[in-house]
């Protein structure tokens, strides 16, 4: 495969670049309002209306397939007047007061501004999108309005609203189901029915195949309410059935399972409010985000891009999450262990023990027009899988899960060593086998993140330098796992292989002249050169020595790399540097943990809170204190805001757990189930924070309430409550 030049990266239309995401739509061209709900989702605008426009990803999606594309409400066939449009706190609800403009009959005024309200409220709940309209009158008179809702579906797989043109497509028919419904149905190529039903109450005056409209007879200061229920239905079963289940036996239900699945795991306040804010978002958008599977919750990564199971996305959301909340761990551990390859496979890059990269559901991928039905295309959630079911057993001692996954942590160390080290060199490589595949198999996939110093790209088979940490974190907790369940022999052999691959880590990847470890290795073994964030993961695995572990977190905390905003993904001094780029220069809130946690791991604790504070205040301007999949990396400049980027995924799994990984850090937090401890390696509070608490923290049986008050390294710990046993120690 050629180069690129330098100044010209790969279209993300080419094959291998991170897939189709169109760059001729900005998500912030308008505030976007998100709802989720299992496989479904929604992306409204400020009104709570659906604007189709060309490459918008806007509308209500379920299970990969766009079933509502347009949604526009108006009053007298006037667009209403924007009042205020919210996301509730824990994103269950949106709440968008409108209100009408003046109505003229030619130059006539009939209907001032203002003279009414409308208080539209919506959420997702079971594969439907359910609202209500509250029409409130305030003028002293009887008054006809005319109100209604035009709305549409195009059937869109999420692959083609990301770009991909497909070459043919089933058949969409319509039809007005009595007064009060329309049903829109597409028979797809991969022999799915697929329908989208409206129903309205009441009926309206008027509805045809694509309008509904209400001639409402108002009295003096009357309130009137509409409803619409929007029903995602696949196949011809149980799951094809028409629900109905109207506005407000919807929400009752609903809103007990969102506060019920709010109360999961540990609960974290501080002394700053705009820091609780953020926790509270993150909290809330994990919550959102993570979907019911058959094996368990698992985080699906992204809105919108990304609303699917992602092995390296949910594994690295379990290991930053795991200390407060274990049980994603488990769902994420036994889904892919559910769904681990077990054959060869070249059309899906995989092989038996390989981890999964992605799985979908939309018609593209069942019928192979796309890989992604399941992709095994990923490099490292094979390692990161062992990594988290070590790191598992060991914060919950839970022997029936570990058991059940053994022999799949067996399967991936196999993998590892037979697939994963194809040339026998004992760096583990990627080079893809499909066309169709994706050219950069690491967390930074994009065609042009693999480099060398001059710009040009790197040739396969790829050896990342995160990747080898991984292994050799993976085979250091196999080792552990192993001796635990009697099995010594295999814990020496993998201690073994651990110990001689970090001895060749740093002879082959450390690169004296920069101070920090190549980049990767290219396929003729030459090291890419460039300093890159990726290196901070080495810390984050322990393969790095001390000594040179200080030179790179020296170097990450330089003028080229830390911008006051966070850690860029590459050094403004090399070819490639672009902060407003996908992968080379912007920051990602995810990488920015793992690095925090990479350096506490070494004892550099200054450099923890300085990263934590510049994430935490870069969330304290972002809207509804949400921190994105990523944002741009230019230089912190005084009153001015982070610089986003135009079609980062917010909410996005791995962003909204960051800020839990940047407190353990802080904290030095860690908890072993075996002697029911919680333990504190040097805690420090950032500056911002006077005082920290941690309620309802579960290690083995035991469960504890801590707070965490002082300055810096000038902190006390206070027990507050203990249930069951279990212990708190202080390393100082």
């Amino acid at each position: 495969m050629a180069s690129s030049p330098a100044d010209a990266p790969p279209s993300p239309h080419e094959p291998g670049a991170r897939v189709l995401i169109p760059g001729v739509v900005s998500l912030l061209d308008a505030q976007r309002r998100t709802l989720k709900h299992g496989d479904t989702y929604a992306l409204f605008d400020d009104y709570g209306d659906i604007l189709d426009h060309d490459g918008s990803p806007a509308g209500l999606f379920h299970q990969d397939m766009r079933h509502l594309a347009g949604l526009r409400f108006r009053i007298e066939d006037r667009a209403p007047l924007l009042l205020s449009s919210t996301v509730q706190r824990n994103n269950f609800l949106l709440n968008v007061d409108l209100t009408n403009p003046d109505v003229y009959d030619g130059k006539r005024l009939v209907l001032e501004k203002d003279s009414f309200h409308v208080a539209r409220t919506k959420f997702l709940w079971q594969a439907g999108c359910y609202e209500l309209f509250r029409i409130s009158s305030y003028l002293a008179r009887a008054y006809s309005l005319r109100v209604s809702l035009t709305f549409g579906t195009d059937f869109a797989d999420m692959f083609e609203v990301r770009g991909h043109r497909r070459s043919q497509c089933g058949l969409r028919e319509v039809a007005v189901e009595g007064r009060d419904a329309v049903v829109y149905s597409y028979h797809g190529l991969d022999g799915r029915l697929r329908r989208t039903r409206l129903v309205f109450h009441p009926a309206p005056t008027r509805l045809d195949i694509s309008r509904a409209e209400w001639t409402l007879d108002f009295g003096p200061r009357e309130r009137k309410m509409l409803s619409v229920t929007v029903q995602c239905l696949v196949g011809e079963g149980e799951e094809g059935k028409a629900r109905e289940t109207g506005f407000f036996t919807a929400i009752r239900h609903a809103r007990r399972a969102y506060v019920h699945a709010g109360r999961r795991g540990a609960a974290i306040k501080t002394s700053n409010e705009l820091i609780n804010e953020v926790l509270a978002r993150s909290s809330a958008d994990l919550t959102m985000l993570v979907t019911d599977t058959a094996e368990g919750p698992y985080p699906y990564a992204g809105v919108p891009w990304f609303c699917t199971a992602f092995g390296r996305d949910g594994l690295i959301t379990a290991i930053e999450t795991l200390w407060a909340d274990p049980s994603i761990a488990r769902g994420v551990l036994r889904f892919l262990a559910a769904t681990q390859a077990d054959r060869v496979d070249p059309d899906r890059d995989a092989e038996p023990g390989k981890i999964l990269h992605e799985t979908r559901q939309g018609e593209l991928a069942q019928i192979g027009e796309v890989p992604f039905g399941r992709y095994y295309g990923s490099v490292d959630a094979t390692p990161l899988f062992v990594v988290l079911g070590a790191l598992y057993w060991e914060r919950t001692r839970d022997e029936a899960t570990l058991r059940a996954i053994w022999p799949n942590i067996k399967a991936a160390l196999h993998w590892i060593d037979r697939y994963g080290d194809v040339d026998g060199d004992g760096f583990v490589e990627y080079g893809r086998r499909s066309e169709g595949g994706l050219r950069n198999q690491g967390w930074k996939d994009s065609g042009d993140s693999i480099f060398h110093a001059d710009g040009a790209l790197a040739e396969g088979p790829i050896a990342l330098c995160e990747v080898q940490g991984y292994v050799y974190q993976a085979k250091i907790g196999a080792a552990r796992i192993a001796r635990d369940l009697g099995e010594p022999v295999l814990a020496g052999q993998l201690e073994t292989e651990a110990r001689r691959l970090r001895e060749r880590f740093e002879d082959v990847f450390w690169c004296e002249p920069l101070g920090t470890y190549a980049l990767a290795l290219d396929g003729r073994k030459r090291p890419c050169a460039v300093r890159t964030s990726n290196a901070g993961h080495a810390l984050y695995s322990g393969i790095a020595s001390p000594e040179r572990a200080r030179r790179v977190a020296r170097g990450l905390f330089d003028s080229s790399f830390f911008t006051g905003w966070g850690i860029r993904t590459v050094s403004d001094k090399e070819r490639r540097f672009n902060p407003a780029s996908y992968h080379n220069g912007s920051i990602w809130p995810h990488d920015n943990a793992i690095i925090a946690l990479g350096l506490a791991r070494y004892g550099f604790k200054d450099e923890v809170l300085r990263l934590t504070q510049a994430l935490f205040e870069a969330a304290e301007h972002m809207e509804l204190r949400r921190l994105p999949e990523l944002y741009c990396g230019f230089k912190r400049k005084p009153d001015k805001s982070p610089v986003l980027y135009p079609v980062a995924c917010s909410p996005q799994a791995w962003a909204a757990c960051a800020p839990f990984a940047l407190l353990q850090a802080c904290l030095g937090l860690e908890l072993d189930a075996a002697s029911g401890t919680v333990r504190l390696l040097r805690p420090y509070l950032p500056v911002s924070l006077e005082w920290l608490q941690i309620r309802d923290l579960q290690v083995g049986q035991a469960r504890v309430d801590l707070l965490v008050r002082g300055q810096r390294e000038n902190v006390a710990v206070s027990l507050l409550r203990r249930e069951g046993g279990g212990q708190v120690e202080i390393l100082l």
